[in-house]
């Protein structure tokens, strides 16, 4: 782990949002074992540390654009466990009332602008937001997380030629999992599983950061942040990390070796984090403890008010229609 000038309070609290996202997913992989959770499914598993490292260092002021594994970065961000449950099972007192499922999570008070199913449509909604800051003179800044298996789209290279162009205040920030759906990075990019080396074809500073560990993440970001807001310039954080389960439920991700699993399982972000709390004296495994049972107790009552939730009214298939 990297020396960080932190508080006890806040890298507990760093661990405590890795353990809830950890603790979500896995309760939201029995509930679709169960049906109660239908559609599309993408879990977090293994990448929790990104997201957390990352959303810690925003201002309440900034923007997130995301994609449709958007579980770990709504809780980062601070929307209410129980509405992002509800939204899950398909209930009406879910974030996006029900009718966006686990691909379309939003928060507008939270400044938290969608997981998006499609994929690569979150860049150039993140470019509009950016110039929308810029042009209203805000010191904003606009996070949009994507995939490595988004980078072949054409959204993200006209999103990194604009963002240039333009000077605009956006961090990209690509979470290098190296598997787009059962395909390997090196696969389908013909510069290889280094994804950052785009950026510099369009003038955009590029930093590679350890996604595995999340003091490394809050620090890279913190950094670029501080950079966006004093130049005006985009910057580029290529995060090396994994994914423990499939691409979805519905993937047993056989394309990938036993060995291969087990290399990055000894990079669990949560264990390792736990491990450097522990030996530096930071705190107790009675904290460690107290954090899980805390974590359990919220997870079980969002379970249960999203079961207990009422599903949208047939007169909500008449509401928020914008075409």
């Amino acid at each position: 782990m990297s020396k960080n000038v932190l508080s006890k309070k806040e890298l507990l609290k760093l661990h405590e949002k890795m353990v809830l996202i950890r603790e979500f997913e896995e309760t939201c992989g029995e509930n679709y074992a169960k049906g109660f959770i239908r559609g599309f499914l993408h879990l977090y598993i293994g990448e929790e540390a990104i997201a957390v490292g990352a959303i810690s260092q925003l201002e309440k002021e900034d923007f997130i654009v995301t994609h449709y594994r958007d579980h770990g970065h709504a809780l980062s961000r601070g929307l209410d466990t129980n509405a992002v449950m509800a939204e899950l099972f398909g209930k009406s007192t879910g974030v996006s009332k029900g009718k966006g499922g686990s691909m379309h999570l939003f928060d507008v008070e939270k400044n938290f602008m969608g997981g998006h199913a499609i994929v690569g449509a979150q860049f150039p909604l993140a470019l509009g937001i950016a110039l929308a800051c810029k042009y209203k003179k805000e010191n904003n800044v606009v996070l949009v997380f994507f995939g490595d298996g988004s980078v072949s789209q054409g959204t993200f290279h006209e999103t990194l030629n604009l963002a240039s162009l333009w000077d605009l205040p956006l961090l990209f920030f690509l979470e290098n999992n190296l598997y787009g759906m059962g395909s390997h990075v090196e696969k389908t990019r013909a510069e290889g599983k280094d994804i950052h080396s785009s950026s510099s074809s369009y003038g955009i500073e590029a930093e590679i950061v350890d996604g595995m560990n999340v003091l490394e993440v809050l620090e890279v970001t913190k950094k670029s942040l501080e950079k966006i807001r004093k130049n005006n310039r985009p910057i580029l954080i290529e995060a090396k990390t994994f994914r423990f389960s499939g691409h979805s439920m519905a993937d047993p991700a056989k394309y990938r070796s036993k060995e291969e699993l087990d290399y990055w399982l000894k990079k669990d972000p949560i264990k390792t984090f736990s491990k450097y709390l522990l030996e530096n004296n930071i705190c107790t495994e009675n904290d460690l403890k107290d954090i899980q049972n805390k974590i359990n107790l919220e997870i079980s009552n969002a379970v249960e008010f999203a079961i207990k939730s009422p599903e949208p009214s047939l007169g909500e298939l008449k509401k928020d229609i914008y075409a």
